[in-house]
């Protein structure tokens, strides 16, 4: 055997991504989840902010214009309360439930709306604290650190810009009321997410990619191990059906092309169809346009009838024809 038998160089079968999946090793990105999570808050905001904003700055200007005459009694207080609490929800509700579903989202499109039943079952070999310790310095371990890093520098970054931008406004250097203010603010805050989206979408995109390369890299496969799966799966009768139904399937859809020139479709009734043609000048006997079983003789009874093409009922002849007749081919004298 070579010495580089053993080398993994094949890319994995569908099979062995499949099993992977089910193990829930598949490529993922908590990048995607924040991306959308922000995006999900960021249109929240733009539909609804600001008329929210509009009604923070009124209530906050009633308050600060007559908070000299507001009675502060205790009587009082659970209405300022309640109130309080409902502005608040009015303001963040839709911004939460918005970032909800963009996070379940986020998590649905990446394992395509499945389960991975075996990645719910508990694996005691996580609790290895050698094999923890190695992952804890592993590249893989390290590439989630340095995104936050790199995060956390890109929002630094444009906050700086943002607060840098906003201060030189002429709107911090006259005298201007509570709901321009937060209005303004608003604005800046919503400049600062969209820009933010936009580099974390690149960001989640890097990620992602990486994050597939080294899921298939890590489930690359032996030319032997190809072999043994190659092996196991032509010897399931399962696989076999399948591949089988493949290859018919482009057959059968040439057949219904001639369905409607048969003369005539024999049925037993319901499980087999057979379509024959006949023409005194050329054939000998009537040939076989095309024949199927259960489904494929309920489709050709189908186009039989939409065509006018006569279905006759003899159980006996439909047994014969199906057994001995061969589509494109005359039946045998004998029947």
């Amino acid at each position: 055997m070579s010495e580089f038998a053993g080398d993994k160089t094949e890319q994995p079968t569908a099979k062995r991504l499949e099993e992977a999946f089910k193990r829930g090793q598949f490529a993922r990105s908590p990048e995607i989840q924040t991306v959308l999570v922000l995006l999900g808050g960021v249109t929240a905001l733009q539909f609804t902010g600001r008329e929210l904003w509009g009604n923070l700055a009124q209530v906050m200007t009633g308050v600060f214009t007559h908070l000299h005459t507001i009675p502060i009694r205790s009587d009082l207080m659970q209405g300022y309360a309640g109130q309080s609490v409902a502005l608040f929800a009015e303001l963040v509700g839709p911004v939460l439930g918005a970032t909800a579903v963009a996070g379940l989202l986020a998590g649905a499109l990446q394992n395509r709306f499945r389960t991975s039943p075996e990645a719910l079952e508990a694996n005691w070999d996580r609790l290895d604290p050698v094999a923890g310790f190695k992952r804890l310095f592993s590249v893989r371990a390290a590439t989630p650190g340095l995104l936050a890093v790199i995060r956390l520098l890109i929002i630094v970054v444009l906050t700086y810009s943002a607060i840098k931008s906003a201060v030189s406004d002429p709107i911090f250097h006259t005298a201007v009321d509570v709901a321009r203010i937060a209005q303004f603010l608003a604005g800046a805050a919503e400049k600062i997410l969209l820009r933010l989206s936009g580099v974390l979408i690149v960001l989640a995109a890097a990620d992602y990619a990486y994050q597939r390369w080294r899921t298939r890299k890590d489930l690359m496969m032996t030319k032997e191990e190809v072999k043994e799966e190659t092996k196991s799966s032509e010897g399931n009768p399962e696989v076999k059906a399948r591949q089988r139904r493949r290859r018919l399937r482009p057959a059968f859809r040439r057949m219904l092309v001639d369905v409607p020139k048969a003369d005539v479709v024999v049925t037993n009734p319901t499980h087999l169809a057979i379509a024959l043609r006949y023409d005194r000048q050329t054939m000998r006997a009537p040939k076989v346009v095309a024949k199927g079983i259960r489904l494929n003789a309920l489709r050709i009874r189908e186009i039989a009838r939409q065509h006018q093409v006569p279905v006759v009922e003899n159980q006996p002849l439909a047994r014969l024809l199906f057994k001995h007749g061969r589509v494109g081919g005359e039946i045998p004298a004998q029947l």
